[in-house]
């Protein structure tokens, strides 16, 4: 047992020895100088911002299709990607946006559709998922949905209270 512990010291001492060289002249200074020029323009993310972050169609009837679409511009200083969106119920669907890269100061739209279906005040979010520092920015749809007055109304149902035990 002692002779393999010697023997595994005496190995790890010469394999730790034996790289007698310098690190630091292998070290290319222009490599140096990119390197950090990349970590200095990857702090610069892009930056979206929204004509609006919240449309409000209104009071509409329960039914009634709506769209609207959301403008944005790339503020930031590289390129913005949005590369999904999407909403929180099939109800609502984000269509028509760039996929491609988006300049700084250039601008893009996409059109949301709402089915118009639900009750009383409807909220909805729609994601993007892009390239800024958080990852993701989220607009938002609402509307007052009342009930279509053309439909037919439901009967009440009746009932009737029999006594307990009798």
């Amino acid at each position: 047992m002692k002779k393999t512990i010697l023997a595994l010291s005496a190995l790890c001492l010469v394999a730790f020895t034996s790289c007698k060289e310098d690190a630091t002249a292998k070290i290319n200074s222009d490599n140096v100088a990119a390197a950090a020029e990349r970590d200095a323009s990857s702090q610069d993310y892009p930056v979206i911002s929204f004509d609006e972050t919240e449309h409000d169609f209104g009071t509409i009837v329960n039914g009634t299709a709506v769209e609207t679409k959301f403008k944005y511009t790339n503020t930031g200083k590289t390129p913005l990607v949005v590369s999904n969106i999407k909403s929180t119920c099939g109800c609502t669907v984000p269509s028509d946006w760039n996929r491609d890269p988006l300049a700084p100061g250039e601008s893009a739209e996409f059109t949301v559709k709402f089915n118009g279906k639900g009750t009383n005040q409807v909220q909805k979010s729609i994601t993007l998922t892009t390239n800024t520092e958080k990852g993701s920015e989220i607009v938002k749809i609402k509307a007052f949905v009342q009930p279509d007055p053309n439909a037919a109304s439901k009967k009440a149902g009746s009932a009737s209270i029999k006594p307990v035990g009798k």
